[in-house]
């Protein structure tokens, strides 16, 4: 039986290390940068002399680029004007981890490559990478699905801006260098469902590590998609793992269209041979238009030979043959975009004037369709080109290219799929050999499976299963596994570290600032009774904005002691201040006076200490 889908899919996880190539910090800001530069790309043959289409064609749209950096968190080698350092060691032992977890095949040496990058999202005009390992599976609902490679690669920096009529792209280089694991899977997928389950698999796998940094955009799936008679098409950048079988089901559509208006065009006996192109300039046609859009414009336009009907035809939700045109026009040439004889009259064109359109470009209404541009010449005939190359593509039915994904599930055309002409070595490092020491340590380190952790937190640690399925795939995992060892409370530390730490970042504290170990000793201090358990959540944001205090510090600035005696002495005035209070509810005047003292030792004492403290004293003064 023939399948009518072949997919694989390519998976980007940043991790949660250091920058790869450097020492700076993996950290997105949202402060306005310390300085900004500007630079130029050009593209760069290969050892063997080929230049890469999709870096010649982000070359031509004659873009510059502006980044915008930090003094704290960015250094030189970003800039690209030092040379890199040797790749981070937390990074690269966490891909040999998912590695062998996969069943892979580890490579004997680490060779990292420079991958050629002429959009500007990388300052040096390449993206470095290292092949990891080759080949291995991950089962998903009892089939096992084959992975291709294994990668350790740098993240590109992040587009701030578009600034189209300057041709200037602003990114920020906070991401530049964030380590990415990379794993791309054998075209085994078979449905939509499928690609979605797969999609979930690896990243549990990846989750396990607790080095997976979360929340949008730190996990990227780019999927590989054709159909028979189709073409591989590749949508990059699917961020919502609840979309990715949508984002299938719609290419599948989408190549399907396009196959049927390849037979149409053979049917009307279209070829590319059919008319040489000839753009006309329809300026004047315009000069008494009622139409705002086109009033007083450059307007220019071609004829289409047998496209009548067809450039409207719709190829997935909303999106037609005409936005495939159009999407192709603002990715090469910078322009809005097209308007197609098949959408009017629109736009406050009347019938009339399409008619003088159509004598005007010499079009046969029945069989024929035109495009229009609105723009300057030196824009608008490169423009027309365009259009004009991609429909003669049409007689190919699906072109091979790289699109975006769309939060609709759609996608739009990119750039050309890049060949192997991108891909050279790195001469500012020296490879790396992956010795059986190395892997031996690495397979010591594997992390839990999530049943396994799921059995250990409830049987052991005495967690509930609430709290121990919010755990088992946390970040925190690992070390919270290691302080439960050391003796810390179970249930204390799986609170703070998935709750009170998520509320502190909720609230704008830089958590990342805070080591763990200071989290650890403020835990222990905790229940050491050294730190009051409802002031643990006001210490941990103060530390967090100034970690380099010592434990005994903040305990001090908090006014963390209070010694039994000042305790006593405190719950014996209020009872004097209340007498009469306390004589008409004895035992039950807890819950008033209870107020009244955490006002005075809220955070700086355990409220389960005041209450016994007031119970105590309550029972001393009423009578049975």
């Amino acid at each position: 039986m023939d399948r009518k889908l072949v997919c694989g899919l390519e998976v980007h996880q940043q991790l949660d290390t250091g920058k790869l190539f450097c020492r700076c910090q993996s950290v997105l800001r949202d402060e306005q940068p310390n300085f900004v530069f500007k630079r130029r790309i050009r593209p760069v043959p290969s050892e063997l002399g080929i230049f890469d289409a999709a870096a010649l064609e982000a070359f031509k749209k004659g873009y510059s680029y502006e980044y915008e950096a930090y003094t704290d968190s960015n250094c030189l080698i970003e800039l690209d004007e030092e040379p890199v350092q040797a790749p981070d060691e937390q990074a690269l032992d966490t891909v040999l981890g998912v590695a062998i977890m996969a069943n892979a095949n580890i490579v004997d040496n680490v060779h990292v490559m420079r991958k050629a990058v002429a959009d500007g999202s990388v300052t040096s005009a390449f993206q470095r990478s290292a092949l990891i390992a080759l080949g291995g599976n991950i089962e998903v609902n009892g089939k096992s699905i084959r992975l291709l490679s294994i990668a350790l690669e740098e993240d590109a920096a992040r587009v701030m801006k578009r600034d189209e009529e300057e041709k200037v792209v602003t990114y920020r280089l906070d991401r530049l260098g964030i380590p990415l694991i990379e794993i791309a899977t054998a075209p085994d997928i078979e449905s939509p469902e499928e690609a979605q389950h797969v999609a979930l698999a690896i990243g549990t796998l990846l989750r396990r590590t607790c080095k997976a940094k979360r929340g949008l955009g730190t996990i990227r799936q780019d999927v590989n998609i054709s159909i028979p008679g189709g073409a591989r098409v590749e949508i990059k950048g699917c961020q919502e793992l609840g979309m990715i079988g949508e984002y299938v089901r719609r290419e599948m559509q989408r190549q399907q269209s396009l196959l049927e208006v390849r037979e149409e065009l053979k049917q009307r006996k279209f070829s590319k041979e059919s008319r040489p192109f000839k753009a006309i300039n329809l300026t004047n046609a315009f000069h008494e238009t009622g139409s705002k859009l086109f009033k007083d414009q450059h307007v220019f336009g071609i004829k289409l030979e047998h496209f009548g009907g067809l450039i409207g035809k719709e190829l997935q939700p909303g999106r037609r043959l005409g936005t495939e045109f159009s999407n192709y026009v603002k990715a090469r040439t910078g322009l809005r975009g097209i308007i197609h004889s098949d959408e009017l009259p629109a736009y406050g064109l009347t019938a009339e004037e399409k008619h003088k359109i159509w004598d005007t470009l010499g079009c046969k209404e029945k069989t024929d369709a035109f495009v229009l541009v609105i723009g300057h010449e030196d824009r608008a005939i490169p423009a027309l080109q365009v259009v004009e190359e991609r429909a003669h593509h049409s007689l190919q039915g699906v072109p091979e290219e790289t699109r975006n994904a769309l939060e609709d599930g759609n996608s739009e055309y990119s750039r050309p799929l890049p060949g192997a002409a991108r891909m050279y070595p790195e001469t500012d490092l020296p490879t790396i050999p992956l010795d059986e020491s190395r892997l031996k340590k690495a397979r010591e380190r594997l992390p839990k499976t999530p049943e396994e952790r799921i059995a250990l937190y409830t049987r052991q640690y005495g967690l509930g299963a609430q709290l121990a399925e919010k755990m088992k795939l946390d970040n925190w995992a690992i070390d919270f596994e290691s302080w439960v060892s050391k003796g810390l409370d179970a249930k204390l530390a799986a609170v703070t570290l998935l709750e009170t730490l998520t509320k502190l970042k909720r609230e704008g504290f830089r958590m990342e600032r805070l080591p763990k170990e200071s989290i650890f000793q403020a835990l222990m201090a905790v229940q050491q009774k050294k730190l009051a358990k409802e002031g643990l959540e006001e210490a941990l944001g103060i530390w967090s904005e100034n970690p380099q205090l010592r434990l005994e510090n903040l305990i001090e600035l908090r006014g963390e002691t209070v010694s039994n005696q000042s305790l006593d002495q405190a719950v014996e005035k209020v009872l004097r201040e209340h007498a009469p209070l306390v004589k008409e509810k004895g035992l039950n005047a807890v819950g008033p006076l209870m107020g009244v003292l955490m006002k005075e030792f809220r955070g700086k004492i355990d409220g389960k200490e005041i209450s016994s403290a007031l119970e105590k004293a309550l029972k001393k003064r009423v009578k049975p």
